[in-house]
């Protein structure tokens, strides 16, 4: 399963809001998302994601692509 941490690693860095992370992102990847589609990343784990989007978060957020989705295998049934 894969989890979306882009609000953990946000906090982590001190970026608490949309606006915020908007600024981020324009200013160290020279990348625009509008407000509905940032609401989007924070409220819910995005189903698809362009590249050019995700290679803007990790250029703004200083992280990889890793820190925001953190997979976990599922978990073996017994008899499986």
């Amino acid at each position: 399963m894969l989890e979306w941490m882009l609000r953990q690693v946000m906090a982590e860095r001190g970026i608490w809001s949309g606006a915020a992370l908007a600024r981020l992102l324009e200013e160290k990847a020279d990348y625009r998302l509008s407000a509905p589609s940032i609401s989007a990343l924070l409220t819910g784990q995005p189903k698809q994601m362009k590249a050019d989007t995700l290679d803007a978060l990790c250029t703004a957020l200083d992280c990889s692509p890793s820190v925001l989705w953190v997979h976990t295998p599922p978990a073996k049934t017994k008899g499986a």
